[in-house]
Order: structure tokens, then C-alpha cells, then sequence
């Protein structure tokens, strides 16, 4: 099993955090796949998914956390899935000296 956090809406309309893990050979449909780099030291403030998507860390150290206070660290190697799109959203910011390189996985209908 793969570490994976999900952030998702809740009914009162705030992110919250849900550790669970990603089974491998576990096939999943997609629109279309990309990848970003943000440099170090980078933050991201308060904002929702774009889209529903896994973000899977390529390297990089990185904070999340939730208007609520919860927090979370993902490693290189571990997945988000950012199902939060909509509500209070959440925030990020790198905790290490390397960028963040990450490949997300645009979701297509499951």
C-alpha cells in the first residue's frame, strides 16, 4: 500500500483530512495527467482543488493544513487526493530545501 491523504468537503462545508492509502495495481480513470514545479520554500494560501485529482509528490516535503487547524505532511512517494473543491479549502507550503515537483492525475468519471 501507497500513503495517500484525501481532502474532501464536508456537510458543513469545511476540508478535512482522511489518511488512507492507495492499493497497488489499483486502476483509476483519467482525463489527463500533468506535472508542476514550485521552488523551494514556496507556499500556496487559502484555496479549494481545481478539480478532483491525485497529486503524487515527486520530491519535495510539504504541509497542508485545513482552516479548521488540521494539519498533514506528505513525503516524496505518498498521494494526495484533492477532492476538496469547493467550501473552505486548504492551504500548503514547502518544509524543506528542495522544490516541489508533483505529477497530478486529473480524475475522469468514476
Amino acid at each position: 500500500m501507497i500513503r495517500a491523504v484525501e481532502l474532501a468537503t464536508g456537510a458543513d462545508g469545511g476540508s478535512h483530512v482522511t489518511e488512507t492509502s492507495v492499493p497497488e495495481n489499483h486502476m483509476i480513470g483519467a482525463k489527463a495527467i500533468r506535472f508542476e514545479e514550485s521552488p523551494p520554500h514556496s507556499a500556496l494560501d487559502w484555496h479549494d482543488a481545481p478539480q478532483r485529482q491525485y497529486v503524487v509528490v515527486l520530491t519535495g516535503t510539504i504541509e497542508f493544513t485545513t482552516r479548521d487547524g488540521q494539519t498533514f505532511v506528505l513525503h516524496p512517494g505518498e498521494v494526495l487526493m484533492a477532492a476538496d473543491t469547493a467550501g473552505t479549502g486548504h492551504k500548503w507550503r514547502l518544509i524543506d530545501d528542495q522544490p516541489w515537483r508533483r505529477l497530478y492525475v486529473i480524475l475522469g468519471g468514476e
